[in-house]
């Protein structure tokens, strides 16, 4: 029996690697560093100098982003409701009761008060924000509601045909973060309306992508991280992660409480996610990235009699072991450091 059939035992190691387990071939081998000569190994590989990326995939929806309920504030009866799939814009009407529009306006604060001249606050601020965007002036944008604002208000209310009041019902508006997308109807025009009555659903108008991810993983979901997507057609583009948030689900007869994190993709080029309004695709997270490591292949590393790894260096017709560091596992290849290893060294592998 020769030198290396004696001296080199086969261990496995299985080592996680994102999208996939990969098995790490072992050889029981000499004191690290003792030169010989007999019994090559059958095949080598070369040490390169690269980055290496762990990515992890999950499925993902791709749509709107989550739809948001909206619930009538006014009784009387729904006499009209913006189409699904319409986009609804700053100052447009969602819906009518008694053919009073609900218009919608940007902002995060919802409405929740009368509007009139001496109310003051934040929300003041953001209602008077928009009505300005809507060509309304005369007035300073800021937390005071004057007899200027009340004058804009009623040129406004006059344009949307409404009693020119100059006050600002709560139940006459609603507020999103941006245009909004209509989702699905809730109710049907005839309907009979009451307050926290469910009218319509809405979404953003941007394309994006959401990925629902275990607690567990939910360290794949770094806000402002990169991601690529692949679209149902085979086709792949890139994105950023712009939002995240856990998402917990209340426990039931059956199933305790379960927290998981929402993670909302952002294409870079939305034009290359036309034509998919929902649609499954596959997002690939980076898990760990090393930049401008050492790399050999995972089947290269040998199991050591006195623990750790190695890799047995060839060069010319004479081979060393050389004890290593190991870094992070991805795409068949291992991060290594050990005395000596340098880029383009020759190491042994198995047939």
């Amino acid at each position: 029996m020769n030198r290396r059939a004696a001296g080199l035992a086969a261990v496995a190691v299985v080592v996680a690697v994102a999208g996939g387990v990969a098995a790490v071939a072992g050889r029981g081998a000499p004191d690290p560093g003792t030169p010989h000569r007999a019994g090559l190994p059958p095949a080598t590989a070369v040490i390169t100098r690269q980055t290496l990326v762990d990515t992890a995939n999950a499925d993902g929806e791709l749509g709107y982003g989550t739809a948001r309920t909206v619930n009538g504030r006014l009784t009387g009866t729904l006499t009209a409701l913006a189409e699904v799939g319409a986009t609804v814009r700053r100052g447009q009407v969602l819906y009518r009761v008694d053919d009073v529009p609900v218009v919608l306006l940007h902002g995060p604060l919802p409405a929740y008060r009368t509007l009139a001249p001496g109310v003051e606050g934040a929300d003041v601020r953001q209602f008077e924000r928009n009505l300005r965007a809507l060509g309304h002036t005369g007035f300073t944008a800021d937390d005071h509601y004057t007899g200027a604002t009340a004058d804009a208000v009623r040129r406004w209310q006059r344009d949307l045909g409404v009693e020119p009041t100059g006050r600002v019902e709560p139940g006459h508006l609603v507020h999103a973060r941006g245009d909004a997308r209509i989702e699905t109807h809730q109710a049907a025009v005839g309907d009979a309306t009451q307050p926290n009555q469910p009218v319509l659903t809405v979404t953003g108008t941007v394309r994006l992508v959401t990925v629902m991810l275990p607690a567990a993983a939910g360290r794949l979901g770094a806000e402002g991280a990169a991601v690529t997507v692949t679209l149902p057609d085979g086709r792949t583009t890139t994105g950023r992660i712009t939002a995240v948030r856990t998402v917990v689900t209340p426990a039931s007869d059956t199933n305790p409480t379960e927290n998981r994190v929402e993670v909302t993709v952002t294409g870079d080029d939305p034009d290359a996610l036309a034509g998919h309004d929902h649609a499954t695709v596959t997002v690939a997270f980076t898990a760990s990235r090393r930049d401008d490591v050492l790399t050999v292949p995972v089947a290269a590393l040998l199991a050591l009699a006195e623990g750790g790894y190695g890799v047995e260096v060839v060069d010319g017709s004479t081979t060393r072991v050389v004890a290593v560091e190991t870094g992070l596992f991805a795409a068949g290849r291992v991060e290594v450091t050990g005395a000596g290893l340098a880029e383009g060294q020759r190491v042994g592998m198995p047939r």
